[in-house]
C-alpha cells in the first residue's frame, strides 16, 4: 500500500507530491486560455474573467473579489459575485492611468500596490481601510520597468523591490530615495524579467532574459542556487511552493525547481492557471484542480518506503491486527517506547489527508495504539479530529439526496445544524434536492393563485405551516429567485422579488412571467404588487408604447394616455400624423380636466401645421423641432419678420430672443446688422452677449463698440478678456479701483513692455493720491 500511497511523489530537495482534488465542471463556452483567472486564498473560490478594462483581479484574505481597472478604481464584489463598493487609488493614479497591480499578504490584511504609467508606486497596507501610502521614485522615473514585486515580511510592509534591466531597487517606505541592491548572479543576461517573493518575505526568486533561475535570500546576500531552465522567454505564473521550492509555468508546462537545482517537469494537454497558496499550489486546468505541496513529514514518515518511524510501526501493525495475525505484537513492541507520540503523529497525519480509506487506516492506527496508553488529552484531540474529518467528508453527501428521509425532519435538521455558519448556499442544496425530484424538501410550491395573495396573508399562511423548506433558510432574495424562476414557482418569486425591493430584480421576475403566461393572467397577477406594476409601466414606456396605453386605458390615467401620444407626435415624421396624434392628448387631457395640458397641445398642434407649411415652402425639415430651434432656424434663413411673428404668437422671453438674434448674426458674420440691432432699442440681456460673440469669432474691434454699454462691476474683466488692457486700465483708474488696475497688469502680457509701464504708471499716481 506504502507504494501505491508514494506513487504521486517525486524528490528534490525533500519529497514534494502532487495529486487530483477533482474533476473542473465549468460550464463555459470558452476556454481557460482567454481568461484572466484568480483564486482565492486558503482553498476559496475561483474567479475567471474575460473581457472588460481589468489590469489585475484578486482576493482578499475575506473572499472579497478586488478588480483594479487602469483609472484606479477598485472594484469590490463579494464571493457570489454581488458588487459591494468602489475605492480609489488617488487622484495621481486616475490621472496618469495604473498599469500594473499586485495584492499582497501582510500583518494588516491584504494589501495593494500599483504603479502608474509614470513609474510612481501607491500601496495600501489594508483593502478594508484604504489608506494610501506612496514609495521613493527611482532613478531615470521615465525608463521602462521590467519586473517588480512587493516586500512584506511577518511584522511589516517593506516596500517595493523594482528591477530595471539589470538594476533592482528597493523603494522602502519611509525612505527619500531608492537603494540599488546587487543579486550575485554569476551567469550572463541583460534584463530580469521577474521577481517573486516568499510569503514569509525571507527569499526571493529571479528570473532573467537568459533563461536563468536565482533563487536567494530577499537580502540579495545569499545565494541558494542557479538554474538554467532552458525557456528564453518570460514566464506566465512565477511562484512559491512552500519555502523550498518555486513553480514554473511556460505554455503547456509547468517546472517545479529545487535549492539544491534539481527540477521536475510536468507537460499539460491544454491551458491551465497556477493559485499560491501559503504552503502549496493548487493547479487548475479545464479539467482537473490538482494540489502541489512538499509532503508533511509525519506523511513522509509513515509512508516512505523502508520507513523506521514509530508511527509508521504503528500503522503496520495496526494492520497486521485487523488481519488477526501475530506479527501486531512484533510491531508494537519495536513501537512501544515512543508509542504516546506515535499515535499523536497518526492523527494529525489523518488531517493532511484528502482520501476518506488513507483517514480510516491512519485513524484506525491511532485508536489501536490509543488503547495502550492512558491519556485524557490525547483521547479528547483523538474524538476532536474524528469530528472534524466527519463532518468535511459528509459535505460530499448531502441529506438531500437521500429518499428515505421525510422532508420536515430533512430540511429542519439542514436549517438548525448550518443556521450560524457563515457563507453557507442554501440554493445550491435546495438545487439540489429538486435535480433529486424532491422539490417540496427545497421549496414552497404555491397552492393558489398569487393575484390572490396579499402581503399579509402571505405571512400568516408562511408562519402557519411548521414545516418550512431549505429555501426558506436562504435571506437572500438575490439568491432565492433565480432559484424559484428555474423550478417554475414564478409567482413567489415575484413576491420574494418585490418583497426585497430590488427594482432589477424585480424586473427579471416580471419578464419572465410575461414569456410563460398569458396576457390577462400577467396583467391580473402584477396589479396586485405596486411596485412590479410601476416598474412593469417604466418598462414598457421603454420597449412598448402600446402596451403601455393599454394598461393606461383599463386604468383612466388620461394623464398617462396624453403622454404617450405626446412621445408618438415627438416621434413622427409626417406632419398629418403628428398633428393627430397631438389631438389626441388634447382630448386625453379634457377628459382628465387638465386644461393647461390641453392648452399646451393646441400651441403644440398649431405650431406643428405651422410648421408643415414652412417645411413645404422651404423644402427643409421644421417639423419635430422646438419653437426655439424653428425660430433660429427662420433667423438662419433671413426671415426676421416671420421668426418676430412666432415669437409674438408663442410669447417667447425677451431675453431668449435676442441671444438668438445675437448668435445668429455673429455666425453669419453679419457685423453692421449686428451693430444695427444693438442700438433698436436697449437689450433686455445686457451688451456683454454682444462681446462674447465677437470674441467667439476672434472681432476683437467688433466687440470694442460695445465694451463701453456693458455693467460697471465687469466692465474691466471685459475689457481685459477682449485684450484693450489700456483702455481697461484708463476704466480702472477712473473708477479709483486698485485692485482692478492690479488684474489688468497681472493680466497683460509681459512682453508688451510699454503697456506694463503704462499701466504701472497709472497705479503709482492713484498710490500717490492716497
Amino acid at each position: 500500500m506504502s507504494a501505491l500511497l508514494t506513487a504521486d511523489w517525486f524528490q528534490l530537495d525533500c519529497y514534494y507530491r502532487k495529486f487530483d482534488l477533482y474533476s473542473m465542471n465549468w460550464g463555459m463556452d470558452e476556454g481557460l486560455e482567454s481568461m484572466t483567472v484568480s483564486g482565492a486564498p486558503y482553498g476559496g473560490p475561483i474567479a475567471v474573467w474575460n473581457n472588460g478594462n481589468l489590469i489585475y483581479m484578486g482576493w482578499s484574505d475575506g473572499e472579497q473579489l478586488l478588480c483594479i481597472q487602469d483609472t484606479g478604481d477598485v472594484l469590490v464584489y463579494d464571493m457570489f459575485g454581488v458588487y459591494q463598493k468602489t475605492f480609489s487609488m488617488g487622484q495621481e493614479a486616475r490621472d496618469t492611468k495604473v498599469y500594473k497591480a499586485q495584492l499582497f499578504s501582510n500583518p494588516h490584511g491584504t494589501g495593494l500596490a500599483v504603479i502608474t504609467t509614470s513609474n510612481r508606486m501607491f500601496l495600501l497596507s489594508n483593502v478594508s481601510e484604504p489608506r494610501l501610502r506612496s514609495a521613493p521614485d527611482i532613478p531615470r522615473p521615465n525608463e521602462p520597468i521590467t519586473a517588480w514585486c512587493v516586500m512584506s515580511t511577518m511584522t511589516s510592509v517593506v516596500g517595493f523591490l523594482v528591477c530595471r534591466d539589470k538594476e533592482i531597487y528597493k523603494c522602502q517606505l519611509g525612505e527619500s530615495r531608492a537603494f540599488i541592491m546587487r543579486p550575485d548572479i554569476k551567469s550572463a543576461y541583460t534584463q530580469i524579467l521577474c521577481i517573486v517573493p516568499s510569503h514569509n518575505g525571507k527569499h526571493v526568486v529571479l528570473f532573467t532574459d537568459s533563461g536563468i533561475l536565482w533563487i536567494g535570500s530577499a537580502d540579495f546576500q545569499s545565494t541558494y542556487t542557479e538554474i538554467d531552465t532552458g525557456y528564453l522567454k518570460q514566464p506566465k505564473e512565477l511562484v512559491w511552493c512552500d519555502y523550498r521550492a518555486v513553480i514554473g509555468h511556460w505554455d503547456n508546462t509547468m517546472s517545479i525547481y529545487g535549492f539544491n537545482g534539481q527540477s521536475v517537469t510536468y507537460p499539460y494537454d491544454g491551458p491551465f492557471h497556477i493559485i499560491s497558496e501559503m504552503d502549496c499550489v493548487r493547479v487548475v486546468s479545464e479539467t482537473t484542480h490538482e494540489l502541489i505541496q512538499k509532503v508533511p513529514t509525519v506523511i513522509e514518515n509513515i509512508f516512505r518506503i523502508n520507513s523506521t518511524a514509530p508511527e509508521s510501526y504503528l500503522v503496520e501493525a495496526s494492520k497486521q491486527f485487523q488481519r488477526r495475525c501475530h506479527r501486531a505484537d512484533e510491531y508494537i513492541r519495536l513501537v512501544k517506547p515512543n508509542l504516546q507520540k506515535a499515535v499523536q503523529n497518526c492523527i494529525e497525519a489523518a488531517t493532511f489527508e484528502f482520501d476518506p480509506d488513507i483517514q480510516k487506516t491512519l485513524i484506525r492506527a491511532a485508536q489501536f495504539g490509543k488503547s495502550f496508553i492512558i491519556d485524557p488529552i490525547l483521547t479528547d484531540h483523538y474524538v476532536t479530529i474524528c469530528r472534524k474529518l466527519r463532518v468535511l467528508n459528509a459535505i460530499r453527501d448531502r441529506k438531500v439526496t437521500q429518499p428515505h428521509l421525510d422532508f420536515e425532519s430533512t430540511a429542519r435538521e439542514i436549517g438548525e445544524k448550518l443556521r450560524h455558519v457563515p457563507g453557507v448556499l442554501y440554493t445550491t442544496i435546495a438545487m439540489k434536492a429538486a435535480e433529486k425530484g424532491r422539490k417540496a424538501l427545497a421549496i414552497k410550491t404555491s397552492e393558489m393563485p398569487l393575484s390572490h395573495w396579499s402581503f399579509a396573508k402571505y405571512r400568516r399562511k408562511a408562519y402557519a405551516v411548521s414545516f418550512r423548506p431549505i429555501l426558506e433558510y436562504e435571506t437572500r432574495s438575490k439568491l432565492q429567485v433565480p432559484l424559484l424562476l428555474s423550478l417554475g414557482e414564478g409567482q413567489i418569486a415575484l413576491l420574494k422579488a418585490t418583497a426585497s425591493g430590488d427594482t432589477d430584480l424585480v424586473y427579471i421576475v416580471l419578464l419572465h412571467l410575461k414569456e410563460k403566461m398569458g396576457k390577462h393572467e400577467f396583467e391580473l397577477t402584477i396589479r396586485g404588487f405596486p411596485l412590479a406594476h410601476a416598474l412593469y409601466i417604466k418598462y414598457c414606456a421603454s420597449h412598448n408604447r402600446e402596451a403601455l396605453r393599454k394598461v393606461y386605458v383599463q386604468e383612466d390615467d388620461f394623464a398617462g394616455q396624453a403622454a404617450t401620444h405626446i412621445r408618438d407626435a415627438i416621434e413622427m415624421t409626417s406632419p398629418g400624423s403628428a398633428e393627430a396624434s397631438l389631438i389626441s392628448a388634447r382630448e386625453c387631457y379634457k377628459k382628465g380636466k387638465n386644461d393647461l395640458g390641453a392648452s399646451i397641445c393646441e400651441d403644440a398642434r398649431k405650431l406643428c401645421k405651422q410648421q408643415s407649411s414652412l417645411q413645404e415652402t422651404y423644402g427643409e425639415r421644421f417639423l419635430g423641432l422646438s419653437l426655439h430651434d424653428t425660430v433660429k432656424k427662420l433667423l438662419d434663413q433671413g426671415e426676421v419678420k416671420l421668426a418676430d411673428k412666432l415669437r409674438s404668437e408663442y410669447k417667447m422671453p425677451d431675453y431668449r430672443y435676442w441671444w438668438l438674434r445675437i448668435l445668429t448674426l455673429a455666425e453669419k458674420g453679419d457685423w453692421a446688422d449686428l451693430d444695427k440691432f444693438s442700438k433698436s432699442r436697449k437689450s433686455p440681456i445686457g451688451y456683454e452677449p454682444f462681446v462674447d460673440a465677437c470674441l467667439k469669432h476672434n472681432k476683437n474691434d467688433e466687440a470694442l463698440k460695445y465694451l463701453p454699454k456693458c455693467r460697471d462691476d465687469i466692465k474691466v474683466k471685459y475689457y481685459v478678456k477682449a485684450k484693450f488692457f489700456e483702455e481697461a486700465a484708463l476704466v480702472a483708474f477712473e473708477r479709483k479701483d486698485e485692485r482692478a488696475l492690479y488684474f489688468v497688469r497681472s493680466s497683460c502680457p509681459a512682453s508688451d513692455v510699454m503697456k506694463h509701464e503704462k499701466i504701472t504708471s497709472l497705479l503709482e499716481q492713484m498710490n500717490a493720491k492716497k
